[in-house]
C-alpha cells in the first residue's frame, strides 16, 4: 500500500488497552483519511443522543494519504468527534508537525474510546502505544505541558480549559497550532486525556516518484505564481485581510451590529509588520508560511479571525491587547473565535463598552471557568438563552460566526447556513470567489448562481480536509492538481470528478449524523439580525425570501428533498449505508 500505512490505533482508556488494526485500501480510497476517515468512524460508532462529554463519545485523530510527504501544505491532521458546543458532528484540522509525526509512527489514525480513571497521556512510537500517568501534568496549561513532554516527541495536548470542560476548548499541538472550534479539547478533558506524544522514523511510501516530482513542481509553481499565497499571506499572514474586509464592509464590529471598524488600521497586518520584528514559523512542508511570531519572544501573531473577534467585534483597537488575549487562549486551550464572539455578546447584552483590561480578565475567567467565566464558557448560544436574549448570539447550529459579515457576501451566508458543523467559513470559503476572485470573481451581493457553487466548494473542501492539505493552497491549486499528485502517491488513479465525489460522500455522511441528532432544515438559517438589520450599510440586510429560495435550490443541487434530507437515490449513488 502506498501513501497510507493501512493501520489505525485503537486506545480503550477505560480498559487500559491498545491495539492496532488494519484499514483496507478499498476503505481508504473511499474516504481518503483525515476528516473523511474520522467522520466515517464517528458516524458508525457514536450512538445518537449521547452526551458529547460522556465516556460514550469517541475522538479520532487522522492523517491523510499526502500527510508526511513533501507535497506543499501537507503537514496537517484532523480531529473528529461529536461537539460539546454544537451537538453536531465536528471535525477540525491543524498544522505544525504533529500530523506528519503520527504518519511517521506507522499509523494513519488514532481512535480513542472510554474514559481513564485518572489523568493520562498516550505515547506512540513506531507502532508501540502506551498509556502513561499524567497526574503531574493535570492543572498545567499547554505551553508547560508541551515543554515537558516534547523530549519524547511531538505533542498535542489540552490546557486547563479542556480539563474543566469549557465547551469551546481546543487541542493544541506544537505549542501554537490548534484544532479549534467545537470543543474537541473538552472531549479530551472529559476522557481524562491530557496529551498525546508521538515519535516516528518511518517514511511515507510513494508509488510513482517521477510522476510525483512532476506534480509537486506543478503545485509549487502555482503557489509561487499566486499573489494571494506568495505575497499577501506570506508577507502579512492572515491579518492581511483586516483592511480589505473593512474596506469591503464585511468586518464584524460590535457583535455584528456593524460591518466597519473605524480603527481597523490599528489592528491590521500592515500595522503589525510596522511595529513588531516578525519571524515566520511555517508548518511542515509549507512554502506559504503564514504562521508568524514576534522575533526573540514567544508571542504569536494572531490570525485574522482572532483579530476580528477580539478586535473589531469587541471594539478593541489595541493590537497588543489582542495579542495578549490570543496568547491566553493558546495557553488555556480556548477557541478565539467563540471566546471573542461570546464576550462581544456579553458586552452587548450588558450595554457596556469593553476595556482592554476587562477583555483580558474575561478570557482568563473563561479559562479558569470562574465567576462570569463559567457562564461564558458555555458559548454565546447558551449564554444568551440563559439571559433570555437568544437573538444576541451570532451563531449557526450553536457555532459562532467567524470574521466575515454575511450581509456583504451572500454566497458565504448560504455557506454558513448549510455548514454541517455550524457557523464556519472553512466549509466553503466563498471569500475566494466573492472577494479575491479565485478561481473567478462572482457578484458577492446576490444569491444568483451561488447554490451550485457553494455545494461544489463544500465537496472540494471535504476532500481537501481528508488529504489533508491546507485550504490556503486552494487560492492557487485546483482539484485537478490534487487528484494528480494523489494518484502519483497512492498508485490509484483519481481524477477531479472522483475527488469531488469523495468529498460529497463525506458531506452527506455528516448530514446523516446530524439528522440522527435531530438537526433539521430549520437549523439551516442565520441569526435574525442579518435579516432585520443592515449593519450600517443602507439596504444591505439579507432578504429572507431570497435566502430561502436559494436554500431550496441548494437542496436540489445536493439531491436532497425539500426538508434537506438526502434521498435514497443520492445515498445509493454515493455508496453510503444509511
Amino acid at each position: 500500500m502506498f501513501g497510507w500505512n493501512g493501520k489505525i490505533a485503537n486506545v480503550y482508556l477505560t480498559e487500559k488497552k491498545t491495539e492496532i488494526v488494519p484499514l483496507s485500501e478499498k476503505f481508504l480510497s473511499k474516504y481518503l483519511g483525515g476528516r473523511g476517515l474520522g467522520v466515517k468512524f464517528v458516524y458508525d460508532l457514536v450512538k445518537p443522543g449521547i452526551d458529547p462529554l460522556s465516556w460514550e463519545n469517541i475522538l479520532v485523530f487522522a492523517t491523510g494519504p499526502l500527510t508526511g510527504t513533501t507535497c506543499p501544505t501537507s503537514g496537517r491532521y484532523a480531529a473528529v468527534s461529536k461537539s460539546p458546543l454544537t451537538g453536531s458532528i465536528f471535525d477540525s484540522n491543524s498544522g505544525g508537525s504533529f500530523g506528519p509525526e503520527l504518519k511517521f509512527a506507522g499509523i494513519d489514525g488514532l481512535a480513542i474510546y472510554g474514559k481513564a480513571e485518572q489523568p493520562v497521556y498516550i505515547e506512540i512510537g513506531n507502532g508501540k502505544i502506551s498509556i502513561k500517568d499524567a497526574k503531574h501534568l493535570w492543572g498545567k496549561n499547554t505551553r508547560e505541558v508541551t515543554r515537558e513532554l516534547s523530549k519524547l516527541g511531538r505533542v498535542a495536548c489540552i490546557g486547563k480549559a479542556g480539563e474543566k470542560g469549557v465547551r469551546f476548548a481546543n487541542i493544541m499541538n506544537d505549542y501554537t497550532h490548534t484544532c479549534g472550534r467545537g470543543g474537541l479539547g473538552a472531549v479530551m478533558g472529559s476522557k481524562n486525556l491530557k496529551a498525546i506524544v508521538v515519535k516516528g522514523d518511518r517514511k511515507v511510501s510513494i508509488s510513482d516518484r517521477e510522476r510525483y516530482k512532476k506534480y509537486f513542481q506543478d503545485i509549487t509553481r502555482l503557489l509561487v505564481a499566486s499573489p494571494v499565497s506568495s505575497k499577501g499571506l506570506s508577507e502579512y499572514g492572515t491579518a492581511v485581510l483586516v483592511n480589505l474586509t473593512n474596506y469591503m464592509r464585511i468586518l464584524p464590529t460590535g457583535n455584528f451590529r456593524f460591518s466597519r471598524f473605524d480603527f481597523a488600521e490599528e489592528i491590521s497586518g500592515e500595522k503589525i509588520n510596522s511595529v513588531f520584528p516578525i519571524k515566520k514559523t511555517p508548518c511542515y512542508a509549507c512554502p506559504i508560511a503564514c504562521k508568524r511570531e514576534v522575533r526573540n519572544t514567544e508571542m504569536e501573531v494572531p490570525e485574522y479571525e482572532t483579530i476580528s473577534m477580539f478586535g473589531s467585534s469587541c471594539r478593541i483597537s489595541n493590537i497588543q491587547t489582542i495579542m495578549k488575549a490570543n496568547r491566553l487562549c493558546n495557553e488555556y486551550g480556548i477557541d478565539t473565535i467563540t471566546a471573542g464572539s461570546t464576550i462581544a455578546c456579553h458586552s452587548e447584552l450588558n450595554g457596556e463598552e469593553l476595556t482592554d483590561k476587562k477583555l483580558l480578565e474575561l478570557v482568563e475567567l473563561i479559562g479558569e471557568k470562574e465567576g462570569i467565566g463559567e457562564e461564558l464558557s458555555q458559548g454565546s448560544m447558551r449564554f444568551a438563552r440563559a439571559n433570555k436574549r437568544p437573538d444576541k448570539s451570532m451563531q449557526v447550529k450553536g457555532l459562532e460566526l467567524p470574521g466575515y459579515d454575511p450581509r456583504g457576501v451572500l454566497g458565504l451566508a448560504l455557506g454558513y447556513a448549510t455548514s454541517n458543523r455550524g457557523g464556519c467559513h472553512l466549509r466553503a470559503y466563498m471569500i475566494g470567489p466573492e472577494i479575491f476572485g479565485k478561481p473567478k470573481l462572482v457578484n458577492r451581493l446576490t444569491f444568483s448562481g451561488k447554490s451550485g457553487l457553494v455545494q461544489v466548494i463544500q465537496n472540494l473542501f471535504s476532500a481537501v480536509d481528508s488529504l489533508v492539505v491546507c485550504k490556503f493552497a486552494l487560492f492557487s491549486v485546483g482539484e485537478e492538481e490534487w487528484a494528480n499528485i494523489l494518484s502519483a502517491v497512492t498508485g490509484i488513479e483519481f481524477v477531479s470528478e472522483s475527488l469531488l465525489e469523495i468529498g460529497e460522500r463525506i458531506w452527506n455522511t455528516e448530514r446523516l449524523f446530524n439528522l440522527k441528532e435531530k438537526f433539521s432544515n430549520k437549523d439551516d438559517t442565520l441569526p435574525e439580525r442579518f435579516f432585520r438589520e443592515d449593519g450600517g450599510v443602507a439596504g444591505r440586510n439579507i432578504k429572507k425570501e431570497e435566502f430561502l429560495e436559494s436554500l431550496l435550490e441548494y437542496y436540489r443541487f445536493r439531491g436532497w428533498n425539500r426538508k434537506g434530507v438526502p434521498t435514497k437515490e443520492k445515498l445509493a449513488r454515493l455508496n453510503i449505508l444509511n
